[in-house]
Formats: C-alpha cells, structure tokens, sequence
C-alpha cells in the first residue's frame, strides 16, 4: 500500500514500530509509534502519516533501531532521537529525546546502522565506532559496558559497510571478508560455534562480499559479487531461505537466487532486490511482512513483482518489527531510452519516487 503524502523520497528505513524517509531535499519524515519521541516531531504522539522529523537538513543516510532513530549529515555528523535509556542516542545521557540530538564527538562518519538498542558509525578512515547497549558484546569493544557515547570497535580497519541485528553487529571489509560480533546462540556470527564474541570475528567461507544485513531474530545475511546471497544463523520460519528450519552455524547460499543487487533482513524474514527490479521474499510472513498477499511462510525465495510500469528501486526492512518499506520507480518507455540514453534514466528516477509499505 502506498504511504500517504511521499514525494522525492530516496531513502527509506524501518525501526521496531516506526519508519522514516529520506526525502531528496535532505529533511526526513517519519511515522508509526512515537512514546519515545522516535519519530522526532518533539512530541510522543503515534503518527499514521508521515510527519517532518524536527530541525534536520543536509541528510545523506538514515537508520532505525528498535524506539530510537538515526540520521547521518553531509558533513559527516551524525544525529539520533528516541528511546536512550542505554545510551543509543551517543549524547552522553540517558535521556529520552524527541527532537535530534548530535551525537558527541563523531566527524567524517560515511555509513550508520541501528540495532536493537546500540547504533554504529562507519568513518571515513574504515574504523568502526559503537554505543548504547553492550549486551552479549554487541558493541565489540572486548566489554559488556554500556556506553552513552561513541567508542571504538576493537581491531578493525578498512571497513566498507556495516550491520546491526538485534544483539550482534557485522561489518564489511575492503577485501570483501565479513566479520561479526555480539550474541551467537543460533550462529549468527558465522564462524562454526555458539560462543558470543566481543570483539570481531571472521564469517566463515566467505569472500568477495558487497553487502550485508543483520536481522533481528539472529540471522544474517551476505551478497556475493556473482549476485547470489548466502544466510546463516537462527532459521526460524526458514528466514535463511535453505528450504529447511535447521540453524546454520556457517553461510549457506540462499536457494535459487541469482542478480542479486541488495539485500534487507527483518526481524524473522528475509529480502532480496534483483537487478530486474523484482524482490525476492521469504521467511516469517505472520503479518504479511513478506507483501504477498497472505500470512504464509517460505522456506525458499518467493518472487514479488511491482506494479506494471514500474521497477523496485531500494528495499528497507524492520529486524526487530514484522514491517517492510520499498521504493518504486518508473521504468521509462523503451523508445525513451534509446532517443534520451541512460543519463535520462536516472533524472526520472531522481524525478519520480513512489513509496510502498507493507505492515
């Protein structure tokens, strides 16, 4: 179902009840549960339409945990709001905020994730910083303390992308490895054991890697440079996509996929963009997460199209909610394409955003 009142939107995430949208102009809305102020109006009213999230401009990239909410600045600042009783805001309080508040002393920040209750930043440099709630190690300093303020997640460099779950945490490196830290009861870290990390660990078997996602039920999930995904962990409702509901202690590839060029994981379910501009779906489908039309669960991929005349252009899922946002664009006429060439492709697209959620 379309989300009321969206237009120019670039970007979409998905908290635990919440969501937000990153509009071309640099503001973001939000809507959903608001007792936190995590949609950022300065109020704790629920919102069943997008509302302006207060005093943001200049906004690259947005992320959600469970009732708090991220937003990274072109000049590479970074701004949360929403529930901080464990420090996931990084403003050095415990403080509920409901308007945007900096998060102390981060700079040069190129990526954000939330997870559940902590939230990371990638820098410019390839490290890594953490805070909020330190369960199981989640912030992958060698401790369980919280930290109401940024710290440094141990002994990783040239890092590229990264990905919070509900309790463990993933990052990308440069040399297309994957490495995971944080809780590991159902092997959502990928390195063949049970035992929690708390500082980062290789995922095993696994190279030439261009996108990960941490799913809140403790799964994750990896893109390969040939287009194929693989999953390991908690394998509830079959989210890992294997054809079974067995844990994987170590990646496994998803079954069928091929194209592949992004990837969402929810809290029990699972998503995958093809270049085609299709999604692939499976997993938890218990409130019609997977947007197929019923509450059936899939142990293997199961293809969703988009409307006639249009192409999914980015995929946003909730890893600790049952949610999911994407954004539509048009897909031109073929004779379009050939008179105006493909830098004309991407103005319309630029031009023309349709937002699609399902809940």
């Amino acid at each position: 179902m379309p989300v009321s009142g969206l237009t120019g939107v670039t970007a979409v995430a998905a908290g635990g009840s919440h969501c937000l949208a990153l509009n071309s102009d640099g503001t973001v809305a939000a809507w959903g549960r608001n007792y936190y102020g995590q949609l950022g109006d300065g109020t704790g009213t629920n919102r069943y339409t997008p509302v302006p999230v207060s005093g943001l401009s200049g906004v690259t990239a947005i992320a959600g945990g469970e009732a708090h909410s991220l937003a990274l600045k072109s000049d590479g600042t970074v701004w949360a709001w929403g529930f901080n009783i464990y420090g996931q805001l990084g403003d050095g309080t415990s403080s509920v905020r409901r308007t945007p508040v900096p998060v102390s002393g981060l700079s040069r920040v190129s990526a954000i994730a939330g997870g559940y209750e902590h939230s990371l930043a990638l820098k410019s440099d390839g490290t890594v910083r953490a805070w909020g709630y330190n369960f199981h190690g989640v912030l992958g300093d060698g401790t369980m303390t919280d930290r109401h303020t940024p710290v440094t997640v141990s002994g990783l460099s040239d890092v590229t992308a990264i990905g919070g779950g509900t309790y463990h945490s993933l990052a990308l490196r440069g040399d297309g490895t994957v490495w995971a830290w944080g809780a590991n009861w159902r092997g959502g870290l990928g390195d063949g054991t049970t035992t929690e990390r708390h500082t980062p660990v290789a995922v095993s078997g696994l190279s030439g890697v261009t996108a990960i996602a941490g799913g809140g039920g403790g799964h994750s999930l990896a893109l390969n440079n040939d287009g194929t995904v693989w999953a390991w962990g908690y394998n509830f409702h079959g989210v890992l996509g294997d054809g079974t509901m067995t844990d994987r202690h170590t990646p496994v590839a998803v079954s069928g996929l091929s194209g592949i060029t992004a990837i969402a994981a929810g809290a029990y379910s699972s998503y995958a963009l093809s270049a085609d501009g299709s999604l692939w779906v499976w997993g938890d489908n218990s409130y019609g997460q997977l947007g197929l039309g019923d509450t059936a669960l899939r142990l293997t991929p199961e293809h969703l199209l988009p409307p006639a005349g249009y192409r999914f252009n980015s995929i946003a899922a909730s890893p600790d909610g049952y949610h999911a946002l994407a954004t539509l664009a048009p897909v031109p006429e073929p004779s379009t394409l050939a008179l105006l060439g493909a830098g004309a492709v991407g103005l319309l697209a630029f031009a023309w955003r349709w937002k699609r959620a399902t809940a």
